[in-house]
């Protein structure tokens, strides 16, 4: 019984160590998850940024067009 008791807890033994590296997978799962969420975050400020340059350059060239259309008339 004693062997038996003895293998039973290095069998406890084992499954805890596979246990504490599945945890120590899912943490590092949840950091990588985390480091792609900062990632995708930067880029879309990036794209909110890129879109209201997009947006000034579009008013400027409005604008540049409503001046050449007033120059135009005044000829």
């Amino acid at each position: 019984m004693s062997a038996d008791a003895l293998a039973l807890s290095a069998d406890a033994l084992a499954l805890s160590a596979d246990g504490l590296a599945l945890s120590a997978d899912a943490l590092a799962l949840s950091a990588d998850a985390l480091v792609l969420s900062a990632d995708a975050l930067v880029l879309s400020a990036d794209a909110l940024a890129l879109s209201a340059d997009a947006l000034a350059l579009s008013a400027d060239a409005l604008a540049l067009e409503g001046i050449a259309k007033f120059n135009s008339l005044q000829i």
